[in-house]
C-alpha cells in the first residue's frame, strides 16, 4: 500500500454491503468494524480507495502515538 514499509501489519475489518450494481459496478456502503465508521460509495473504485485511506489514517494515527509515549 501506499506510504506503507515492508514489515508494516496494516489490518483492518470492513463489512461490504452491496445494494446494486449499476453501471457495471458496485454501489453500496462499507462499515469499518474496527473503528464503527460506515460510509457509502459509488463504485468499487471507490470502495477500494476508501478502505486504503481508512488504514493509513489508522496506521499513521498508531505511528505518532507510539512516538508520543
Amino acid at each position: 500500500m501506499k506510504g506503507s514499509k515492508p514489515g508494516d501489519n496494516q489490518k483492518g475489518t470492513f463489512i461490504v454491503k452491496v445494494d446494486r450494481c449499476q453501471n457495471d459496478t458496485w454501489q453500496g456502503r462499507v462499515v469499518w468494524a474496527d473503528e464503527d465508521w460506515t460510509e457509502y460509495f459509488r463504485s468499487a473504485l471507490e470502495l477500494v480507495k476508501m478502505m486504503d485511506k481508512a488504514l493509513n489514517a489508522s496506521h499513521k494515527a498508531e505511528r505518532h502515538d507510539e512516538h508520543s509515549a
